[in-house]
């Protein structure tokens, strides 16, 4: 691919529009994913002008939280049919995407949930600027690296097939996110950065609840309820869920983009803000009962759904009267006679019957409050505190997550109000794992609350999943939910570089590696005795135990040619005369002082005449 610039390893996944592909990038060696279209997709002329602008504006976004666009391309179809496939080269991101966590049922508290949205909105803040909406925002496309670290993907590729004349029913891809899709988009209408904020809100709300904020049996019915119906709090689905998210959350989800964020950056200060504690600028959230009300208010007047079709196609999907028929308005005024009777019943009876009744007060809203604090509202109130049911949380110990009644509500005077309240953050040691294998460290994990992210380390001489270290370390007390990973063997080990080394200490290098080395001879200009090479090559990745055969140099190849001058050495047998210093032999004449030892004969004492001789020789 790339004129052989990237060579393709493996598929990374599939997806409705595209197949992912780990690949080398042999010219900056390096490891990268290649994403290329589907054929049937790349096929329109139109759809490949305006990908290829899109891929270009997506490579020039450049932060820490969006998954960087290396190149561009096109390659023809290997089937042989000329169709021009494009691709994009990305940043190769190791961790998990949301929606494979959510998939797998992990629990994300609402803290997390706001930072992970803070990051995404900080990524959509900077590609707003640059005039880039993404207009895909989901689970699917934001990623979780090991370090929790947040990585926005699919930039432009998304505007690319929202700009296209694909339909709903057509396009896998837009089928596929519809449960994130803004009302405007469902509608087949322009949008702008603000659709990519609704979008956000869905994507909170999941974090939040473990489920989207509309589910339905088709994509049209989910759409549907994106255009029509309100969404309910997160805290309806989640008690844990403050009130101040409730609100951020809700307004991201406003059907009117008047009504909603304006920018990321203001979601995302607002965020901020519920996370230090600050009041929200988001309008706190009405009660349940006003919202049961809203699904009979009349359709506004702009933007509603009237004749207007959920795909592009331009037929009318869902056609509605623009205003209510005779049965629907008598029907209507039936139900709010209906409630006016109730209501003068609730409030006229008991006098009517001459009891004294009893009264009714407003139940304060005290979510969020102290214990202590929550009490003296609600004595103030003429209400008193019922049960304390404490829960495991991450907001302050002993403040109020929910009530019941709740708020809006009215109790009898003196009547109870049962609390759920924070236990405060709970807290486990990180378990030693290192006798376990990966698959049972995760199990203990989970079982104690935390979210395992596994790490394969190739370097290691351990068996394939055993594993090696966590981090935070064994023993670290840390939060319930804290993400911990878990660093487990390949199975293979990197082949140390011992190049230059002597042979004896390559091979004792090796063996501590856990390899089995070899050696073989062979002629080159380095040393003789010097590792010139190894098979397989340093830092290659082979399993434990692998056979590597270093290479060992025999000195330069022209020693051996060199014998045939020694037709010059052989002029230093001249050097016979050197056997003059044989001569030093004569000294071996001097051996005659051994004649000296003829003094054995003195052993005759007797003979003192012998050193008379030596006189007569002076």
């Amino acid at each position: 691919l790339g004129d052989g610039r990237y060579e393709i390893e493996g598929l990374l996944g599939r997806g409705g529009m595209a197949d992912v592909h780990a690949a080398q990038d042999v010219r900056l060696g390096r490891t990268v994913a290649i994403k290329r279209l589907r054929i049937d997709l790349a096929g329109d002329p139109t759809f490949q002008a305006r990908f290829r602008r899109e891929a270009q504006s997506a490579a020039s976004l450049n932060h820490p939280s969006i998954v960087s666009v290396y190149d561009t391309g096109e390659e023809p179809d290997s089937n042989g049919s000329g169709v021009l496939l494009p691709y994009i080269v990305m940043e190769l991101v190791e961790g998990m995407t949301l929606r494979d966590i959510l998939r797998e049922g992990r629990k994300i508290l609402p803290e997390r949930a706001l930072e992970i949205t803070a990051d995404v909105l900080s990524a959509l803040d900077y590609s707003h600027r640059a005039g880039i909406i993404h207009r895909d925002i989901k689970p699917a496309n934001v990623m979780l690296t090991p370090a929790g670290e947040v990585k926005v993907m699919d930039f432009g590729i998304a505007r690319a097939i929202a700009d296209s004349s694909a339909t709903m029913t057509a396009t896998a891809a837009v089928v596929g996110t519809a449960q994130y899709l803004s009302p405007e988009q469902a509608r087949g209408e322009q949008v702008d950065a603000r659709s990519d904020l609704y979008s956000t809100g869905c994507l909170l709300f999941e974090l939040l609840t473990g489920r989207p904020p509309f589910v339905g049996d088709s994509p049209v019915s989910v759409a549907y309820q994106h255009v029509r119906e309100q969404p309910s709090a997160p805290s309806a689905h989640e008690p844990a869920v403050s009130a101040d998210v409730d609100a951020i959350t809700l307004k991201a989800l406003a059907k009117r983009v008047d009504e909603r964020y304006q920018s990321a950056s203001e979601m995302r200060a607002d965020i901020e803000r519920a996370l230090s504690g600050a009041p929200v600028h988001a309008p706190a959230v009405v009660g349940a009962a006003a919202l049961e009300t809203q699904p009979f208010l009349p359709p506004p007047v702009a933007g509603g759904l009237t004749s207007t079709s959920l795909t592009r196609s331009g037929s009318s999907t869902y056609d509605e009267e623009s205003s209510p028929g005779p049965r629907t308005g008598l029907w209507v005024l039936l139900g709010v006679l209906g409630a006016a009777l109730v209501i003068a019943g609730v409030l006229l009876v008991p006098r009517l019957l001459g009891s004294s009744g009893t009264t009714r007060v407003d139940v304060p809203n005290i979510v969020g409050k102290s214990l202590p604090a929550a009490t003296t509202i609600l004595e103030q109130s003429g209400l008193q505190v019922g049960t304390t049911k404490p829960v495991y949380s991450a907001k302050p110990k002993d403040q109020v997550l929910a009530q019941d009644p709740p708020p809006l509500h009215q109790a009898d005077k003196g009547s109870a109000v049962n609390l759920t309240i924070s236990a405060g953050q709970q807290r486990h040691p990180v378990p030693p794992l290192t006798q376990y294998f990966v698959k049972e460290a995760e199990a203990k994990l989970v079982a104690l609350g935390f979210q395992p992210h596994p790490v394969k380390v190739s370097n290691t001489a351990l068996r394939f999943g055993k594993v090696i270290r966590t981090d935070p370390p064994a023993g670290s007390i840390e939060r319930v939910g804290t993400v911990v990973r878990v660093f487990y063997s390949a199975g293979y080990i990197a082949v140390p570089n011992v190049i230059g080394q002597s042979q004896a200490a390559a091979i004792a290098t090796l063996r501590k590696a856990h390899f089995n080395p070899t050696s073989a001879q062979s002629s080159s200009d380095a040393p003789a005795g010097t590792v010139i090479r190894t098979d397989p090559a340093p830092r290659t990745p082979k399993p434990y135990g692998s056979t590597v055969v270093i290479f060992v140099s025999t000195g330069p190849p022209t020693a051996p040619t060199s014998p045939t001058q020694p037709t010059t050495p052989t002029t230093p047998t001249q050097p016979t005369t050197p056997t003059t210093p044989t001569q030093p032999t004569t000294p071996t004449t001097p051996t005659t002082p051994t004649t000296p030892t003829t003094p054995t004969t003195p052993t005759t004492p007797t003979t003192p005449t012998t050193p008379t001789t030596t006189t007569s020789t002076r």
